[in-house]
């Protein structure tokens, strides 16, 4: 026959015994409604017995109160409470779940999920109007069941379980769970410290009566547990310390202070998926080497590479990343494994020096133009995404920029104006040489500018200007003669070799103020001087206004050839 109590005539029949406190002269008992069958918990206070206090009186009275007010999930309801011969009975929802005293184990992950779970009730009381503060939050006091669903127990300090399990906080506290302010004046940060110590303890692996063990000698509510959760990620680690620090003003204000500060902790983004939990294990880091790569052309077409390397500076993690080409206006629709013009190798890695090779293919860009994008790597890092920006300048235009010394053109034409005008000044002065020996001295240039090739239709020019100069009488025929025999062999060479186009230039410059020097002094109306401006200036304009000319037509040309090339 067993001894369990009878609470018939009050509609509940025992089932089984969950717990006893003989300090506190409490037993827990499961039990069932005799109507309807519904399982729920009854508190036994038994304070008549013999070792029992009837202290516990007033915390069973103040639990009542506390749980009559709330409606929660993650609290079990209040349903009756009924006097006995040797004391009270509290009648509570029945949760199906284990203490956290209770020798379990957990993962970073889930200690983490309980850890949100529990502060969101803690949220829930510090919200009601006055706020409850539990004042003994601590392994014993919070039940996990199977599915990680969280609940908070015992409003009153009441004891559960037996003597060994953990010391009464009703007066002096659980040591290791209680901050200093907490025997003074407790706020909705004490909760916070105790619920800190708790995930201490399951992270760890020591028990609520040996986390004294983790207690600074100096500070007994200073804990210590760094050193044993190497491979605890150090944000989560930073988080939970201070949870537990011993001064209020360097703890988390509530719960929700803290629930905000463990939000980054939650979820992050991985090689451009869907949002998953974050690993409380350690996360690796990300270190670029470069964080732009500048790329320059020198030929049209060319395919450039640049080497990065990506270190993970955090230790016992493996870095895995993942690299794409961030989206542009400009470019061409592409997917997270394939760019029109870019690409990294290799574009998925695993491992804690990786080099990665960047090329861009410059056969799809436009000429003398510069481009700016964005690499974006995923990885199980934290933050998620890192970006490494591209800059590329591509080559110049493939059609040649004549350059020509205009400067040095204008002090040549001002030479061979003053060196004209004084030469026929002297020429006439001098008196009248014959016509035939300025045309043979004429002819003589001309024969030696055919003869000469290339540059030495220069030197044939010049001859024969002096030549044509020299005449005594018919300064203005030799001279004028000469000039035109220049510009002669300034033709051939334009018609034969364009690309000496510099040096056409420069002999029809050296005609054109030698006629200019002419005209001061025998004047503009001479036939002979008109020929020679003639043959000079119009080939001298249309070689310099032929050049940009076709140089516009040419870019233009090649411009509309590069419609269907990729823009910047």
């Amino acid at each position: 026959m067993n001894s369990y109590p009878d609470f018939s005539e009050h509609g509940y029949q025992v089932l089984r015994e969950l717990g006893r406190n003989r300090e506190g002269g409490r037993i827990t008992w499961l039990a069932s409604k005799v109507d309807t069958g519904e399982q729920m918990v009854i508190k036994q206070f038994c304070f008549a017995q013999a070792g029992s206090s009837w202290s516990g009186f007033e915390a069973h009275q103040r639990e009542i109160r506390v749980l009559q007010g709330l409606a929660h999930p993650g609290i079990p309801r209040y349903i009756n409470s009924f006097a006995t011969s040797d004391g009270f009975c509290l009648v509570q929802e029945y949760i199906n779940a284990q203490s956290l005293a209770e020798t379990r184990s957990f993962a970073p992950e889930e200690v983490k999920q309980i850890a949100v779970k529990a502060l969101k009730i803690l949220r829930y009381l510090q919200n009601l109007n006055p706020p409850v503060i539990h004042r003994d939050i601590k392994p014993e006091n919070i039940l996990v069941d199977e599915e990680l669903n969280v609940y908070i127990i015992d409003f009153g300090f009441a004891r559960i379980g037996s003597q060994e399990v953990a010391a009464s906080s009703v007066f002096r506290g659980t040591p290791g769970f209680i901050p200093p302010e907490q025997m003074f004046k407790p706020t909705e940060a004490t909760d916070l410290y105790a619920l800190g110590a708790t995930l201490i303890c399951l992270l760890t692996g020591i028990k609520s009566t040996k986390i004294d063990q983790l207690q600074d000698q100096d500070d007994p509510y200073l804990i210590k547990f760094r050193h044993l959760l190497p491979r605890l990620n150090l944000r989560f680690l930073s988080w939970l310390e201070k949870m537990v620090q011993p001064l209020q003003k360097n703890r988390f204000v509530n719960a929700q202070s803290a629930l905000e500060a463990l939000k980054p902790l939650d979820v992050i983004r991985v090689a451009g998926e869907a949002l998953k939990p974050l690993d409380v294990i350690r996360v690796a880091g990300v270190d670029f080497s470069e964080t732009v790569l500048e790329f320059k052309a020198n030929q049209l077409g060319e395919k450039l590479t640049q080497s990065i390397t990506i270190e993970n500076p955090i230790g016992d993690t493996l870095l895995e990343g993942k690299w794409e080409v961030a989206p542009h206006p400009q470019d061409p629709p592409h997917t997270p494994d394939y760019h029109a013009w870019i690409s990294v190798t290799p574009a998925q890695f695993s491992g804690n020096h990786t080099r990665c090779q960047v090329q861009v293919d410059t056969s799809k860009l436009m000429a003398e133009k510069q481009y700016k994008r964005q690499l974006i790597l995923h990885s199980n890092a934290y933050p998620e995404t890192h970006t490494l920006t591209v800059k590329v300048q591509t080559a110049a235009l493939p059609i040649e920029k004549q350059q020509l010394a205009y400067a040095w053109l204008a002090g040549v034409l001002l030479i061979c104006i003053i060196a004209s005008t004084s030469m026929t000044w002297f020429i006439n002065v001098v008196g009248l040489w014959a016509v035939i020996w300025a045309v043979i001295r004429a002819v003589i240039g001309a024969v030696i500018g055919a003869v000469c090739a290339g540059e030495g239709a220069l030197i044939g020019s010049v001859i024969g200007a002096i030549f044509g100069a020299m005449s005594e009488t018919g300064g203005w025929l030799g001279a004028g003669i000469g000039i035109w025999v220049m510009a002669v062999p300034c033709a051939v060479v334009i018609v034969s070799s364009p690309t000496n186009a510099s040096t056409a230039v420069l002999l029809l410059t050296m005609g054109l103020g030698t006629s200019f020097g002419i005209i001061y002094i025998v004047g503009f109306v001479n036939p002979y001087i008109l020929f020679a401006l003639a043959g000079t200036g119009l080939p001298l304009v249309s070689i310099l206004l032929y050049s940009p000319l076709k140089r516009r037509r040419l870019i233009t040309k090649y411009r509309q050839s590069e419609m269907s090339l990729i823009k910047p």
